[in-house]
């Protein structure tokens, strides 16, 4: 059996990440295939994944990609989170992941509707799902207040938690656009507001993909192809890493790499074995010495569940309690410190490993660039680690 250690998979990372100078995408399409997809629960994660990895990035450079090429696509995947994902992955991302997701999220909705006293709960869900589909198209593009003006009953009201003091009455809208979008019915737009914003307008499928998300895969087919997509990106990988990534359940995983005809390498240091593509066995050609910061929910930190041979043993202060990473400073492959904003904006840091004169100058200069680039605008984070916290106070 083929063995890889540690430095190799290092190696690797700052290769096919992108991160290594010599590495570096031409595009945020070219990044993102390079990642499979890119986090977008922080729709900010998107723009500064992209600059980490495409020389001399800007906002509307990635905007451009998302908006106006279309050649990126911002939709529910993987582990019922929101990625940004190449338009030509989506319809296996669809039918692989969000599909199965579709369905239960159906079920909750029915249940939650019929709680709030809904009659015939399921009927009437149809029946809304439609006339907001059929508003949409005739909008062209709409908002979710616009949508709730068209069709009165996406103002119905939820009742979440009753008797809890976090108990809740939300209107259904946002439920059904999210129902809609899940079914890959609709599609989310540009933002309200900033390119931090997490309200979308919302535009029919076939205005972005005339052909729709369901392009003729099975469910079996479509988990093969990401399972291929992700062991070039990540492999090697262990078993429960593509199955924690991926949401499948075992079997599904195992049959995927079965049928890719995944190879079997030992990962030494970790006691434990991995996967790579047939041909992907020799090591790759070493890459310069580099550094890079990565913003918190990076394609690369939450890449595999087993996180030791590239994290060491600074979970507790860059995870949250539920498996979230903030933003991290990486040095040749490994996680050697992280960073916060204060109010101010100005970009803080610190190194939690000894990393040299030489690699803690480029540190220096690369939080220098991040601070230009930036220019005192302040990122906000749905999930908070320890050490960004504490570095924003």
């Amino acid at each position: 059996m083929r063995k890889i250690d540690v430095t190799e998979r290092r190696a690797r990372i700052g290769r096919r990440h992108r991160l290594a100078p010599s590495a570096q995408a031409a595009s945020p399409l070219e990044a993102a295939e390079s990642l499979v997809v890119l986090h977008a629960t922080d729709p900010a994660t998107v723009y500064l994944s992209v600059t980490a990895r495409v020389p001399g990035m800007t906002v509307a450079d990635t905007e451009q990609a998302l908006y106006d090429d279309r050649s990126l696509l911002r939709m529910l995947g993987m582990r019922r989170t929101v990625f940004v994902v190449p338009t030509t992955l989506a319809g296996v991302v669809q039918t692989a992941c969000t599909d199965d997701i579709a369905v239960r999220q159906r079920k909750l909705l029915v249940k939650h509707l019929a709680e709030a006293g809904v009659p015939d709960a399921a009927d009437w869900l149809t029946e809304v799902e439609a006339s907001t589909v059929k508003a949409l198209q005739a909008r062209g593009s709409a908002t979710a207040t616009q949508l709730g003006e068209d069709e009165p009953r996406l103002r119905t009201r939820l009742s979440m938690s009753e008797g809890k003091a976090y108990a809740a009455q939300p209107f259904v809208t946002s439920r059904v656009l999210f129902q809609l979008a899940a079914d890959g019915l609709i599609v989310r737009g540009r933002p309200l507001g900033t390119w931090m914003s997490g309200q979308h307008q919302w535009s029919p499928i076939e205005t972005w993909l005339p052909a729709g998300l369901h392009v003729g895969l099975s469910a079996e087919e479509a988990r093969v192809e990401l399972a291929r997509r992700w062991l070039a990106s990540f492999g090697p990988g262990s078993t429960s890493d593509l199955q924690w990534w991926t949401g499948w359940n075992g079997g599904q995983t195992k049959k995927a790499l079965a049928a890719v005809d995944a190879v079997e390498v030992e990962l030494t240091g970790t006691g434990t074995t991995g996967w790579v593509l047939p041909g992907d066995e020799e090591p790759v050609e070493p890459v310069e010495p580099w550094v890079a910061l990565l913003p918190a929910l990076d394609p690369t930190p939450m890449g595999w569940k087993e996180r030791d041979w590239y994290l060491g043993e600074h979970k507790p202060q860059l995870f949250d309690n539920t498996g979230n990473v903030g933003p991290t400073i990486w040095c040749d492959g490994r996680i050697v410190g992280g960073w916060g904003q204060p109010e101010s904006g100005e970009i803080r840091y610190r190194l939690l490993t000894d990393i040299g004169q030489e690699a803690a100058a480029a540190v220096e200069a690369e939080v220098a660039r991040w601070s230009s680039w930036l220019n005192g605008i302040r990122v906000p984070h749905r999930f908070r680690c320890p050490l960004e916290r504490e570095l924003s106070q």
